[in-house]
């Protein structure tokens, strides 16, 4: 299962998040910079509203919403890169995780201590990327050093290998993480074997108070996430997604019902936690499609630009391997028709071969013989 860091500067509610996200107390959240020390680790189902539908239509007696893992990282400090606040043991943690949610302090809180004494999540957010760029560089020059000799000695591998680290070098010199450094199809393989930190993914939690969501355009936090929106514009493709952590854990102790009575008590649509984990999810370059039927409707999940024989494999090895075809057709028209046999009667069901490219909320039946 692919893996979601969250991280930040200590005390921007990193944890509490993640007890939010996983409805869990499994991190402990207290006032004071690195409370968390080892990363903790929870799933987390993907909120999908299609799959009730699909359940109600197929009469369902079960639903299998589709999952992640997030992984709660401890606080970043300044110096990280260098070993402050144990930060080589948290960048650690970071390099093992496939994709990021950097969480940015964007509430006023007198009684919430802040790692640098004020609320600034510019600041803040230089502060983290800095660090990751610095490990970065020391990764780079390291291996370098190792693979030098070879590439004197005309070794092609190598000299690829060092060519593609130099140019990396005066890119991350530049500020820039390897997220946006262009490269081309044989950079991809050395590249990813790299491991570097700000190649990953990255998408921004700003967490506000549960007072800035009433009234929210006129109040501080407003202006503090325009401001973030700003500054990642044209570098981070998933940008931002506002969250109160605060307003997330209390939901979390809710039923469904209460919970959305809360918000819309507070003027709020949508939980940001909710929206979070699909854009995390995306974030991971992950799809969904679905299978349904009386006994279970299930959201199974793939990567984005996967075929349909690699999709059937993810129910069952027995299916890719004796793969015919896949009787597919997307959501919204399954939805529109009411049922399997109104859908066929009006052709809109459509036999897929191997090659065809999964989209996002197609529903499946797979035709195998082994």
């Amino acid at each position: 299962m692919l893996k979601v860091g969250i991280v930040g500067l200590p005390n921007v509610g990193k944890s509490t998040l993640f007890n939010a996200l996983t409805k869990s107390r499994k991190a402990q959240a207290a006032n004071f910079p690195f409370c968390t020390i080892e990363p903790n680790v929870g799933v987390v189902p993907v909120p999908d509203s299609r799959l009730e539908l699909l359940a109600s239509l197929s009469k369902s007696e079960r639903v299998v919403p589709a999952t992640i893992e997030f992984v709660d990282i401890a606080g970043l400090v300044r110096g990280a890169s260098k070993g402050e606040g144990l930060g080589n043991q948290f960048l650690s943690h970071i390099r093992e995780v496939d994709a990021i949610v950097h969480v940015v302090r964007c509430f006023e809180n007198s009684e919430i201590h802040h790692v640098t004494g004020t609320v600034d999540p510019i600041r803040d957010i230089e502060i983290v990327n800095t660090e990751l760029l610095l490990a970065d560089l020391t990764s780079l020059e390291r291996r370098k050093e190792k693979i030098v000799r070879a590439a004197k000695a005309n070794e092609r591998a190598a000299v690829a290998e060092l060519s593609l680290i130099e140019r990396l070098v005066e890119h991350l010199n530049e500020g820039k993480p390897a997220l946006t450094f262009p490269i081309t199809v044989e950079d991809k393989k050395i590249l990813k074997s790299l491991f570097l930190l700000t190649s990953k993914p990255m998408l921004f939690a700003c967490n506000v108070s549960e007072n800035d969501l009433s009234g929210f355009d006129n109040s501080a936090a407003a202006r503090y996430v325009a401001a973030v929106r700003k500054f990642i514009e044209g570098t981070y493709e998933y940008g931002v997604v506002v969250v109160s952590a605060e307003l997330e854990s209390e939901l979390a102790a809710l039923s469904p019902h209460e919970a959305s009575e809360y918000l819309a008590a507070l003027g709020v649509k949508d939980s940001g936690v909710s929206d979070l984990i699909r854009t995390a999810y995306k974030l991971l370059g992950l799809r969904t499609f679905f299978t349904t039927g009386p006994k279970e409707t299930r959201a199974w999940t793939i990567r984005a630009g996967d075929k349909a024989q690699i999709a059937a494999g993810v129910i069952h090895s027995d299916f890719q391997r004796g793969f015919i075809a896949a009787e597919t057709i997307s959501f919204s028209e399954l939805i529109t028709h009411g049922s399997y046999l109104k859908a066929r009667e009006s052709g809109c069901m459509r036999l897929e071969g191997k090659d065809y490219e999964v989209q996002d909320g197609d529903v499946i039946e797979f035709r195998f013989n082994v």
